[in-house]
């Protein structure tokens, strides 16, 4: 008996021991500047947000969270920077779908490896899209739009934010599954294109509803559709694209926060605990709601799960549209 406690004093003594390393990762983290990667130009929604956020969490650990924009082909750079950063949890990248899921199916050869080059933390937000028309475009629905595309081959044109983007691939894809064909005008991000559509230089977009909304309001676009599987709440009037001819049609993109691959598991625990805490904040609620935003913040493991059938998905989405960028 004596030598049976003894062993199991000895045995919970040394599963403590072993937790220690992690406890002082967890308690110790961050003990100085973390910098956040954003792969895209200042004054975007993905910046936007991500200053957003990094203003709380630099609150909650007591040290600065720097935001660096490293934008370039199609947000390859800032991703590559952050594959290859150390695996300590001080350089984070926060980018929308593309990196992970869409880059490796339109590029050969990527610099970095979406599958295995990262740390998964966590799905930020989701934002919908929606089709808006330049009010000269002849059609008030999407059937409408449709058919006119159909009766008038190749003259209508859309804009997206660049080529090999989700807006790019989610519109090819729909023009092969309806037999449609409408020209393709790339532009260098959303704010060019929104810009194009406004002064009539393109006929449509597909895009997030807050840069577009206010035009609609002002009766400087229209809006026909929205891109999710079902209505959004700030829209219920607003039909979605799988139900107005195009079943099983589903489009639109999420931010997500990730960081190199290896990192140790206490602090990919903490920041994402820390990172849900910020999210679920009452006073960023109507941030949410006035740019379009649906607040996720799955775990690690769950997010880990969605890539793998986001790149699936992607990959066949990409196959059936037709995209190429090389």
């Amino acid at each position: 008996m004596i030598r049976t406690s003894k062993f199991l004093r000895a045995t919970a003594l040394a599963a403590v021991l072993a937790a220690l390393p992690g406890l002082a990762w967890t308690q110790s983290y961050p003990s100085q500047p973390v910098k956040v990667i954003v792969p895209v130009p200042p004054g975007g929604l993905t910046d936007l947000f991500t200053r957003l956020i990094t203003v709380r969490l630099a609150e909650i650990w007591g040290q600065p969270v720097i935001v660096e924009n490293r934008p370039g082909a199609n947000q390859i750079i800032g991703a590559d920077y952050v594959a290859k950063s150390a695996p300590n949890g001080y350089t984070l990248l926060v980018s929308d779908a593309s990196t992970f899921v869409m880059n490796p199916h339109l590029y050969k050869k990527l610099p970095y490896d979406a599958v295995n080059g990262f740390t998964p933390i966590t799905v930020l937000v989701r934002t919908p899209w929606v089709i808006a028309l330049h009010p000269s475009v002849p059609a008030s629905s999407f059937q409408e739009l449709v058919a006119l595309a159909r009766a008038r081959p190749g003259s209508l044109s859309y804009g997206s934010v660049g080529l090999g983007s989700a807006h790019h691939i989610s519109v090819d894809y729909l023009k092969s599954l309806l037999g449609i064909d409408i020209l393709h005008v790339p532009f260098k991000g959303a704010g060019p294109a929104v810009a194009a559509l406004q002064g009539g230089q393109i006929s449509m977009m597909m895009v997030g509803p807050v840069l577009v909304e206010p035009l609609a309001q002002a009766g400087k676009a229209r809006l026909v559709a929205v891109s999710t599987p079902q209505r959004v709440a700030g829209l219920p009037n607003l039909p979605t694209i799988a139900e107005s001819g195009a079943p099983g049609y589903e489009a639109g993109t999420w931010f997500a926060l990730v960081g190199p691959a290896g990192m140790p598991r206490e602090v990919v625990a903490r920041i994402h605990a820390d990172v849900v805490k910020v999210l679920n904040l009452p006073d960023l609620k109507q941030y949410y709601v006035k740019q379009w935003l649906e607040v996720d913040g799955n775990t690690p493991e769950q997010f880990t799960a969605y890539l793998k059938t986001e790149y699936t998905r992607w990959q066949e989405l990409i196959r059936k549209s037709g995209v190429s960028v090389e």
